[in-house]
């Protein structure tokens, strides 16, 4: 996510709460058309499926963090943006890109989180009968920090940039999904990303790992075992490839035992390809078809 920024979204606000004592305060994003702030009533076969989805950041980590993933046969969904880095040329760059290629012959999904990590700040109505247009501001990139007002057209080819580098980099074709940054969205926003075929996936409360948040205050033992307790059949779980905030790395030192702990109690993990509330979307986009992804 951004660059050291912690940002304001609601299921954030809603793990602090969490600590204070009101676990189920909050809604991750309930804008989104699929949403997954309810755990998912899966039937249960042989385990209890989860969502781990993982977004770029500053990126240090990540080759940890796939370690983690394989060792312990883990598929997760990776929603990328062409954010700055401590090594390289950006998280989409030249540099990382046999990274991306690695994962994908893994068995990883991937999505767009917009190109330019470029966060929605507010709808701004135009004329009796046009169609909305939008505050927004990237974080990364050439016009990062600078507000912009943007048409759906305009936004929707800046989900599409990633998606497109992502094929690029990965030889594999993206999902037809998209995480805004900070899980910031209208329902205008998301209506026009859903007409250029992008429907958006957030997280759910409990989902919320933790890894913004600072280490003086959270501790990395603190947010693992409020995940062990917290996290639920069908939650989708989010954490990110580096921040630069944090002082005390959450990954892999929370990834791992995050891991493991979920796993010994039967939980598996599944890409959001599996996901159930998807599943018509990817049928109506491309004929998707769930595909196992392992444990």
């Amino acid at each position: 996510m951004a660059s050291g920024r912690l940002t304001t979204h609601r299921a954030k606000l809603g793990f602090l709460a969490v600590f204070l004592g009101a676990v189920n305060a909050c809604a991750a994003t309930e804008n989104s058309p699929v949403n997954p702030n309810t755990s998912v009533s899966v039937p249960a076969p042989s385990c209890k499926p989860v969502f781990l989805t993982l977004d770029t950041g500053h990126m240090d980590v990540a080759p940890l963090m796939a370690d983690v993933l394989r060792r312990h046969q883990v598929k997760a969904t990776f929603f990328a943006a062409n954010e700055r880095t401590k090594t390289g040329d950006g998280s989409l760059g030249s540099h990382w890109a046999g990274w991306w290629k690695a994962r994908a012959a893994e068995g990883h999904e991937f999505a767009s989180h917009t190109y330019d990590h470029t966060y929605w700040r507010a709808d701004v109505p135009g004329a009796p009968g046009t169609p909305p247009q939008f505050k927004v501001r990237p974080s990364a990139g050439p016009s990062e920090g600078q507000d912009a007002v943007w048409t759906a057209r305009l936004y929707c080819d800046e989900i599409g940039r990633a998606s497109a580098r992502l094929q690029d980099v990965t030889g594999k074709k993206p999902l037809p999904l998209f995480r805004a940054p900070g899980g910031k969205t209208s329902p205008a926003l998301l209506a026009a990303a859903s007409a250029c075929g992008y429907a958006h996936a957030g997280w759910s409360p409990a989902g919320f790992l933790g890894d913004e948040l600072p280490s003086d205050k959270y501790p990395n033992v603190m947010l693992l075992n409020r995940a062990l307790q917290a996290i639920r059949p069908g939650d989708i779980l989010v954490a990110h490839l580096g921040i630069w905030s944090r002082q005390d790395a959450w990954a892999p030192a929370v990834l791992e035992p995050l891991v493991v702990g979920l796993q010994s109690r039967g939980f598996c993990f599944k890409t959001l390809r599996e996901h159930p509330q998807y599943q018509a979307w990817f049928e109506s986009r491309s004929g998707m078809a769930a595909r196992p992804s392992g444990k």
